[in-house]
């Protein structure tokens, strides 16, 4: 299963794409989606969903995860990151792609095992889990998009362990 994380932001968007088959996770690329300062806001808009439209025309994942929504302390910060968050959703559902959302402490749990890690800690297990070299530059925004993704098939293998198992007990009764 290969999956794009998505780390929604007005001005750095970042992503990541990971398979995952058989237990072996593979890195495929990630990278962030810088807006120019000087664009107006809805150009920056339909920038990151052109840009986030060609990486799933290119990679082909077959799952989008996403960061969902917390609480910010500024409300027009907020706004901004819902309107961005929007364009993903969107993204995913213009191109048939099924779209999960998790929390950042999940995500953080899944990556890290501890649902408070700071950045430094999700990017260094990130970076262990699919044996990124030191040398490979890795923004905390690609980082954490990678995160997600990992989070997601994670999610993905320990619910088709549990389906396997609910099946095999109903085959025993």
């Amino acid at each position: 299963m290969r999956v794009i994380g998505v780390d929604p932001g007005s001005v750095v968007t970042g992503y990541g794409l990971v398979d995952g088959t058989q237990g072996q996770l593979s890195f495929i690329a990630a990278g962030v989606i810088r807006n120019p300062l000087a664009l107006e806001y809805g150009d920056k808009l339909l920038n990151i969903y052109q840009h986030l439209c060609a990486l799933i025309r290119k990679y082909a994942p077959d799952a989008m995860s996403l960061e969902r929504s917390f609480v910010a302390s500024n409300v027009q910060s907020a706004f901004r990151l819902g309107e961005v968050r929007a364009l993903a959703l969107l993204a995913a559902a213009s191109c048939d792609l099924p779209l999960f959302e998790y929390a950042p402490a999940q995500v953080k749990l899944a990556v890290a095992s501890h649902g408070r890690a700071d950045k430094a800690q999700v990017k260094f297990m990130v970076r262990r889990a699919l044996q990124l070299a030191d040398e490979m530059a890795l923004t905390d925004d690609a980082a954490d998009a990678l995160a997600l993704a990992l989070c997601h098939l994670g999610r993905a293998r320990w619910s088709a362990l549990a389906s396997r198992r609910r099946k095999a007990e109903r085959l025993v009764i």
